[in-house]
């Protein structure tokens, strides 16, 4: 009985044998002839845009942010306070929250007359 011959190492061998950089060039610059002018053109375009995105994200990558600690103190309070000293401490924290509310409904309404002014001029325009 005869044994079959061994099989090469890595299948394939003979494609990567006809590789080479200046059959690819030749072949490149062949298929760049054969097409039309306009289609040249985006191909340009296109690798322009693509490389200036890549570059953009290269270059945003090196920036470092810096790290802004976020601290939240918690008051304390001690156990034996009365019910008379919860609700002064109560009418407190309201009182700070009707002038925090106050203040960003007083910027939301800046902030709606800007868009209606936009939006009215936009309207004027016919848009």
């Amino acid at each position: 009985m005869v044994a079959a011959p061994p099989l090469p190492y890595i299948f394939g061998v003979s494609f990567f044998r006809d590789i080479s950089p200046r059959r690819a060039f030749h072949d490149l610059r062949s298929f760049l002839g054969q097409q039309q002018k306009h289609k040249l053109a985006f191909l340009a375009l296109s690798v322009f845009l693509f490389s200036m995105i890549l570059v953009g994200f290269t270059i945003d990558s090196k920036f470092k942010t810096p790290y802004k600690r976020t601290i939240i103190y918690a008051e304390s309070w001690p156990l034996d306070r009365t019910d008379a000293e919860i609700v002064a401490a109560q009418k407190i924290d309201a009182a700070n929250r009707a002038k925090r509310e106050a203040a960003l409904e007083k910027r939301r309404a800046e902030n709606r007359a800007a868009f209606k002014r936009i939006d009215d001029s936009l309207e004027s325009w016919g848009l």
